[in-house]
Formats: C-alpha cells, sequence, structure tokens
C-alpha cells in the first residue's frame, strides 16, 4: 500500500465527505478549496475526480495560457466549455468534474463561476487557490454568495499517526480509552514531538511516513518555505514584501516570549501597528498565518469583548514553525533545558491547529487588565465557553485557570498536559495527545 493512499484513506473522513456531501447537494453551487500554498489542495482534488467522476477535467491556469485567454472575451458558457473540449480533448457534461486550479491566476475565471452557477447549475465545477484571499483584496470581481466554501488545513496529529502506521493509537485516542492511553502515554508523547518536527503538510508527512529520515523531512519543509518565500515577491506589494518578510520571520520568537502576544517592537525599533498592518493581512489573506485576538471578559458572546490591538499570530503547521526556527530534530525530540520556552511555543501551535482542524475558529485568548494572569486559549461551542490551558511539560499548577474559572460561573476549564486524565470540579486535564478529540 503507497503512503499515497493511506494519506488519502485517512483524509477521506475529513475532506471526501464533505466533497461527497456538496456533490449530492440540491443547492450545490462551485466548489472553492481554501488554504496555503503545499497544503495538499491540487492533490485532494484530483483524488476526488478518480474517484467520484467518470470524467474529469483538469486545467492549472499558473501554466496554460491557453485556457486562460478563454474567459479574457466574455462570461459565454457554451463558448467556454467548447474552448475546454477542445483544449483538453474531453467533452464536459453532469457526470464531469471540471477542476480549476490555481484560480487566482485567471481573476476572469475566477468571477465566471458567478456565471456557470446561473446558467449551468448542473455542472460540478471545483476551484482551488494558494492565494485567493490575496487575490479578492486586489480588485478581482469575486462570486459572492454563487460558490461554496471548504478549507483544507495540515494533517491534524491523529491523521499522522494513521500515515505513519500507528492507526491503533490513534484509536485508542478516539475512543478517550484513558486506561490504555496511561500505558501507551510515554509512546504517544515520542510521537508527538516527531509531529512537532514533521508537521502536517502533506509532503513532510509523506516523505517520514516512506523513509523515517528527518534530514529528508527539513528538507521538503525548507523548500515549501522557500516556495512561500518567492511568493512574498511575486504576489505581494513591492513595497510590502520587507515588511512581510520582518513578520514571517518573528513568528517563532514572538511565540517563544513569556508575553506571547504580538509585539511590533520585535520587528523593528519604535515600529508601530500601521506600519505593519498590510503585511500582517497579507499573511493571513495568504492562509500563512492566523491571529488570535485577546478578550477582556470570559462572557458570552466572546466576540463582544474582543480587544483588537492585542493579538498572537499562528503559523500554518507546527512542522514550518520548527524549520522556520531551525531547531534540530533531537532537540525537539529529546528535550533541552534552553529548549523549555520554544517547547511551550509549539504546544501552544499545536493545540492551535488541533482546533482549527476540527472545525474550530472562534478562537481567543484572555488576560487580566492589570496582571500577569493569561489563558492560552477561549473556544465558545454553541452555549458553552471554554478556557483552555497548555502546558508542554507536567506541570500542574493552573492559577489562571482557576482564577478565570472562578471569576465567571459556570465555565469548566481544560487543560491539556503531558500528565494522564483527571477530572475535577472546575477544570478536566487531557494529555497533549488528546487535544484534536476533547469532547
Amino acid at each position: 500500500m503507497s503512503a499515497d493512499f493511506v494519506i488519502f484513506s485517512i483524509w477521506k473522513e475529513t475532506f471526501l465527505k464533505q466533497f461527497y456531501a456538496w456533490k449530492e447537494s440540491a443547492q450545490r453551487k462551485p466548489l472553492i478549496l481554501k488554504g496555503a500554498r503545499q497544503v495538499g489542495k491540487t492533490w485532494l482534488m484530483q483524488a476526488f475526480a478518480q474517484q467520484a467522476y467518470a470524467k474529469s477535467v483538469y486545467i492549472n491556469f499558473e501554466d496554460n495560457e491557453l485556457c486562460r485567454s478563454l474567459f479574457d472575451q466574455d462570461y459565454d458558457i457554451e463558448r467556454i466549455l467548447q474552448g475546454l473540449r477542445i483544449a483538453t480533448g474531453v467533452s464536459v457534461d453532469k457526470e464531469t468534474l471540471i477542476v480549476f486550479d490555481e484560480i487566482q491566476e485567471a481573476p476572469r475565471a475566477l468571477t465566471s463561476l458567478k456565471y456557470f452557477y446561473e446558467k449551468a447549475p448542473e455542472l460540478h465545477i471545483i476551484a482551488a487557490g494558494s492565494l485567493l484571499g490575496v487575490a479578492m483584496h486586489q480588485g478581482t470581481s469575486f462570486p459572492v454568495g454563487k460558490v461554496d466554501f471548504i478549507n483544507v488545513y495540515p494533517m491534524s496529529f491523529l491523521e499522522f499517526l494513521a500515515a505513519v502506521g500507528e492507526q491503533v493509537l490513534a484509536n485508542l485516542v478516539k475512543e478517550k480509552n484513558f486506561q490504555m492511553l496511561s500505558i501507551f502515554g510515554s509512546k504517544l508523547m515520542s510521537l508527538l514531538k516527531v509531529y512537532y518536527f514533521v508537521g502536517g503538510m502533506p509532503e513532510s508527512v509523506k516523505t517520514y511516513a516512506e523513509t523515517r529520515d528527518l534530514t529528508q523531512v527539513s528538507r521538503v519543509l525548507q523548500n515549501i518555505l522557500d516556495s512561500y518565500d518567492n511568493d512574498f515577491s511575486k504576489h505581494a506589494p513591492n513595497a510590502e514584501v520587507p515588511r512581510i518578510r520582518m513578520v514571517w520571520n518573528s513568528i517563532a520568537a514572538q511565540l517563544s516570549k513569556e508575553n506571547k502576544k504580538f509585539i511590533y517592537g520585535m520587528l523593528k525599533e519604535g515600529a508601530r501597528a500601521k506600519t505593519f498592518e498590510l503585511a500582517l493581512e497579507w499573511l493571513r489573506d495568504a492562509g500563512l498565518i492566523s491571529k488570535v485576538h485577546r478578550v477582556k471578559k470570559g462572557d458570552f458572546p466572546l466576540n463582544a469583548y474582543e480587544d483588537f490591538s492585542a493579538f498572537k499570530v499562528f503559523m500554518v503547521d507546527v512542522g514550518l514553525l520548527c524549520a522556520k526556527s531551525g531547531v534540530p530534530a533531537t532537540i525537539i525530540l529529546n528535550g533541552s533545558k534552553i529548549f523549555e520556552e520554544f517547547n511551550g511555543a509549539l504546544a501552544e501551535q499545536y493545540v492551535f491547529q488541533q482546533l482549527n482542524a476540527k472545525g474550530i475558529h472562534q478562537i481567543f485568548y484572555w488576560s487580566a487588565e492589570n496582571s500577569s494572569g493569561e489563558i492560552d486559549f477561549l473556544v465558545q461551542k454553541e452555549n458553552t465557553i471554554i478556557p483552555i490551558e497548555v502546558k508542554a511539560g507536567d506541570s500542574h499548577e493552573g492559577k489562571s485557570l482557576r482564577k478565570l474559572v472562578e471569576r465567571y460561573q459556570g465555565l469548566t476549564g481544560i487543560r491539556f498536559s503531558a500528565k494522564d486524565f483527571r477530572q475535577q470540579d472546575w477544570m478536566s486535564n487531557y494529555p497533549l495527545t488528546m487535544c484534536g478529540e476533547i469532547p
């Protein structure tokens, strides 16, 4: 069984279920996959086309000038379909999946999705683009209300476990088998450290699954980082490129500080928010970073107490964060005193990434106005607010968490640490390895 098949079977649960629901929907619109470059969008679209359709048309606008030109004249759908048939040799009908990749390179093709929806709703169209968010803010006419979206994220820790042959351990986590998880806790923590280094980008996971060679994984991750750097020069406004690089290069250091809120002064002495706002937004639009804002209160609704002047910045993937920081694999896997602060940064990045992968996107953090108290994350799920504390080691000290729970009646905290599951009246401690499967 190839690593490609293994990864495909793992993601099947996460993405193909959504793809099939889209395919069968009576209200189906053209589907856009969003996500950072090299997060697996192209691979997923092609795998879905092969599995679910009798035939498909694949157009990559980045290297297909002929097909780009089909959209230059007008939005006559019949003429465009005729051109696609001539260019690809495939006759398009309702049994065909049309795949438009790197669609941001053909802005009029992006706009055309509106007309495909209105004039040919029977057709099945999936589009993807690594920099769609950037394109939306460069004047491209976006088909608002005429498309569906699915966000593609790096593989979660449980998907990583299955990909590297540890499906049994992944099942223990899913089943919340605390007795067995206690017995195999050290093995899971060792694999978690490997995940910190490898991350969830499909190519890095595939490389590790096939070779178990972390040096090769490092090369893969560095190539991905280089491709992102090339995007800065190619797609960002020239005046913003130096500032984008300054923000991008500072993230590991920002997360490693005890006060993890983003500090503009770390970029440049005397730096102000106004100078770097566009750089931060460009990186976020490109899917490379996320901003988590502070809330002033742990009360409903959380976004009513959002402090837009204070935020943390997380990268798209923990493995890329490790590669960007240059920390050797031996230090991550074996630990070191000088590594303790950055280990906390990795743990927070990891937890944030797992929450995102589970579809939790309204994520905040809390800190007291006049003290050092801080809660790493607050999430709101339906009628429940969940404060989350992250401990990279096995410490059970949690004064801030207890303080917040006592201040706002009805809250029950969650702590992720290296310790086994333990439940108290005000807090439940879960192993870090379980953070993608909390109730």
